[in-house]
């Protein structure tokens, strides 16, 4: 009978073509892909996408916001969209967006972790952390950036001061036309160092430029065609060139760049007495020998990345739309009285700590 079985089995697998066997697994991987993003009952409308990779090729990374446009105008303020392996819903309006966050916030806490942030982060940080990980490191950069100074009057000295080098920064271009996108993100990038690292950079410091660059760089490289791609066929992508892997070698770099201020903080800390994030960090870190909570360098290394992330690209960009919009309406600035200083101080303090108290008190704002 045996004998018989294996027979029979034999003779259907020599009767099996290649084609046949590339047409099953094709099929079956297409209903595998079809059973898993069917969308659920009362799931909002969207778009049909392609298998495997969704919705991916029908938007444009490039400007986004103008792409999902016609998006809004089929489908109304909330529709879904599925990115490879992350389907999303979009909400779109301020009504609909401050109910989302006032009245669903313990449905959305989470943020959608893709697999090029896992690699970057391990799960480690403000941002792509979670669970109990999350909850100590959020609750650690609360209280230690309150200690430091985030709401109060020393900050926002500092913040002043910061902005007069700004302003500075600006009047030595003489009037003629230039981008200030690096000086203010030098600018916001220095309040953010002086509860980090106790210091200031000045706009000319080659190490501290590079570091903004590679900030700049990994933010526009992220949203890119080929880094969505990653996300989805990593297996494949990791052996094939690109501006991904530049993703991840500009991740390194600035890993590095903050171990070596950690490594010249250790030379004169003085647990006593912490200057910034990264003495009260390291302090922590002595509490918890056994390694029984997330209190370790990788994650020192990524919140304090995190901070400067999410603190820099949302100010910096406030700041020049805020610069464009009084550029295009010299007549407006004309109404009111207050000097061109005082003017960037306003802006600077206002925009920076209103961005910052949001980032650090609900996970995932940035």
């Amino acid at each position: 009978m045996l004998a018989a079985a294996g027979s029979l089995v034999a003779t259907i697998w020599a009767a099996l073509h290649p084609r046949t066997l590339l047409v099953a697994a094709v099929t079956f991987l297409l209903l595998a892909d079809y059973f898993k993003n069917r969308r659920p009952k009362n799931y909002p409308p969207g778009p049909w996408g392609l298998p495997f990779v969704g919705n991916i090729f029908q938007l444009d990374f490039g400007q986004p916001h103008l792409a999902i446009q016609p998006l809004v105008k089929k489908y109304g303020n909330i529709f879904s969209l599925n990115l490879g392996d992350i389907t999303s819903v979009i909400i779109t309006g301020l009504p609909l967006i401050k109910e989302a966050f006032t009245h669903m916030e313990q449905n959305i806490m989470n943020r959608p972790l893709s697999v090029m942030q896992e690699r970057i982060s391990n799960k480690n940080g403000l941002i792509f952390s979670s669970g109990q990980t999350w909850k100590e490191q959020r609750r650690f950069a609360l209280m230690t950036l309150r200690n430091f100074g985030l709401g109060k009057k020393s900050l926002e000295e500092r913040m002043q001061e910061e902005a007069s080098y700004l302003v500075e920064a600006i009047r030595e271009e003489e009037g003629k036309p230039f981008n200030p996108h690096f000086s203010i993100n030098n600018a916001v990038s220095n309040i953010i160092c002086s509860v980090t690292f106790g210091e200031r950079f000045d706009y000319h410091d080659s190490r501290f430029q590079e570091m903004l660059r590679l900030l700049d760089e990994v933010m526009y490289l992220e949203t890119t065609m080929i880094s969505q791609l990653y996300n989805i066929f990593p297996w494949i992508m990791k052996y094939i060139p690109g501006s991904h892997q530049r993703v991840f070698r500009n991740w390194e770099k600035l890993k590095l760049f903050v171990s070596c201020m950690i490594d010249d903080h250790r030379k004169d800390w003085n647990p006593d007495e912490p200057r910034d994030f990264i003495d009260a960090f390291l302090k922590e870190m002595t509490k918890y020998p056994e390694k029984t909570t997330s209190f370790n360098e990788e994650n020192l290394v990524c919140s304090t990345l995190d901070l400067f992330f999410a603190g820099t690209e949302t100010t910096s960009t406030t700041l020049r739309w805020a610069l464009l919009y009084m550029a295009l309406y010299p007549e407006v600035q004309g109404k009111h009285i207050v000097t061109i200083p005082d003017r960037a101080k306003f802006f600077f303090w206002n925009l920076w700590l209103r961005e910052g108290q949001k980032m650090v008190q609900r996970k995932g704002v940035a």
